[in-house]
């Protein structure tokens, strides 16, 4: 009984906690401040089921080039586009000549998504397949950036939940 009570309380207790997300950590591409935000449709840290459709809002100070990539709960990474050209300000992804969707499906969990920016276009596309660990999804951004100079490239991240 007192074992039953104890764990009763313990859990309720756990249950109060708070996960919190921290983008961008290990991230050596970002901090020119060239992108201003990158959010879902419903805001940061937003829920979706499976089977919703995402949108994605860039801001950039400049103009520029975003490739956008996620990284699922499961590891397993995907591009959703790569190398579009945008304006200064804000540009909602997909857009109308992307002609796609970004319906969600699973793993359910935690999804991230990264936005890449540079000044001028890339000159290799970023071509992520299989899982990575977070380790192997920095390097892979940051090896990607660094061609550029600093003040030419940044990186923002936000994140999701599918459920």
């Amino acid at each position: 009984m007192r074992t039953a009570l104890l764990l009763g309380t313990l859990a309720l207790g756990l249950s109060a906690c708070t996960v919190t997300v921290r983008p961008n950590l290990g991230l050596q591409g970002s901090g020119s401040n060239l992108i201003v935000g990158v959010r879902p449709d419903r805001g940061e840290g937003s829920t979706y089921a499976v089977g919703e459709t995402l949108r994605l809002s860039v801001t950039t100070r400049t103009a520029g080039y975003v490739t956008l990539i996620a990284l699922q709960s499961n590891g397993y990474t995907s591009t959703l586009i790569r190398n579009a050209y945008v304006p200064a300000g804000t540009t909602t992804f997909p857009r109308a000549q992307d002609g796609e969707t970004y319906t969600l499906a699973e793993p359910r969990g935690l999804q991230r998504v990264r936005a890449i920016f540079t000044r001028v276009r890339p000159t290799t596309d970023l071509v992520l397949r299989g899982t990575y660990d977070d380790g192997r999804w920095n390097a892979t951004s940051n090896a990607y950036l660094q061609p550029y100079a600093a003040a030419d490239r940044d990186v923002q991240e936000t994140y999701l939940y599918i459920r």
